[in-house]
């Protein structure tokens, strides 16, 4: 049987932890679990991740310096955390209908502020796993810069289909507002993040050399997205029968373009 020795683990933990998407997991559970009758659960979880995230970098990685993200996870939740022992019956209800936007409006704000003071939040992540050379080279600031622009995004468009769901629909727990579409965002996001760098790399290594293999293509970065319709399919057949129409359709259009894109890919 294989077994890690405890460095190795120590190891694995380490690059875990220095892995920007861990650093967004407080707010993706908030934002995806807060709901009606939820905000106590939803921001109860949410701050004891964030602390323990914080707890854990501190430990593992003791050279490790404080992430711009991993403050804004312990500031924001410990205060949604007091504001909601102190809500009256009122604001509680206004919190558990619009504490998601205002969470992935928060992240968005961060993401893109980020960027424009010059400092990518992804760029404290990444500077920990690369090495010092490479840390002010134009390829290395622009990935981050893709990066967490995509991050943005994707919350951006999580906090609007929330917003739309909660102020034009009038249901707050909607299932394409306040799950599918944010799920896709969230899931492109970080498709992405892997996708984008790898791609980076490869060019930079046929650039330089002349060899190497071919950067992925849109196909590979598009695959996942495509992959998560076929279930997106089946979730519509069983909790929105009025419609199960566009479940069959999901179903078979996700199942013919995840052929395609696989073999493009």
């Amino acid at each position: 049987m294989r077994t890690e020795t405890p460095d190795t683990a120590t190891g694995a933990l380490s690059r875990f932890l220095e892995n920007p998407v861990v650093g967004m997991s407080p707010w993706i559970v908030f934002s995806l679990l807060v709901g009606p009758g939820r905000f106590e659960l939803a921001v109860g979880l949410s701050l004891a991740a964030a602390v323990v995230l914080v707890v854990l970098g501190r430990v593992v990685n003791r050279g490790s310096s404080w992430k711009l993200l991993e403050l804004a996870d312990v500031v924001f939740f410990g205060a949604m955390t007091v504001i909601g022992a102190l809500a009256s019956d009122g604001t509680l209800t206004w919190l558990e209908t619009y504490a998601g936007e205002v969470a992935n409006f928060t992240l968005t704000a961060i993401a893109f502020g980020s960027m424009a003071v010059g400092v990518p939040f992804t760029l404290q992540y990444a500077r920990e796993q690369t090495d010092p050379a490479i840390w002010h080279t134009p390829a290395f600031l622009r990935t981050n810069y893709m990066i967490t622009g995509a991050w943005g995004l994707a919350f951006l468009v999580a906090g609007l289909a929330g917003l739309y769901g909660d102020l034009i629909l009038r249901s707050p727990d909607n299932m394409w507002t306040n799950w599918i579409i944010q799920i896709l965002a969230i899931v492109a996001a970080l498709r992405f993040t892997v996708w984008y760098p790898d791609v980076v790399r490869a060019r930079a290594a046929r650039e330089s050399k002349g060899l190497g293999r071919e950067p992925p293509n849109r196909a590979s970065l598009l695959l996942p997205v495509a992959g998560l319709l076929v279930p997106v399919g089946i979730a519509v057949l069983v909790f929105d029968a009025n419609v199960w129409w566009l479940g069959v359709a999901l179903i078979v259009g996700g199942s013919l373009l995840t052929k395609v894109l696989h073999a493009r890919s």
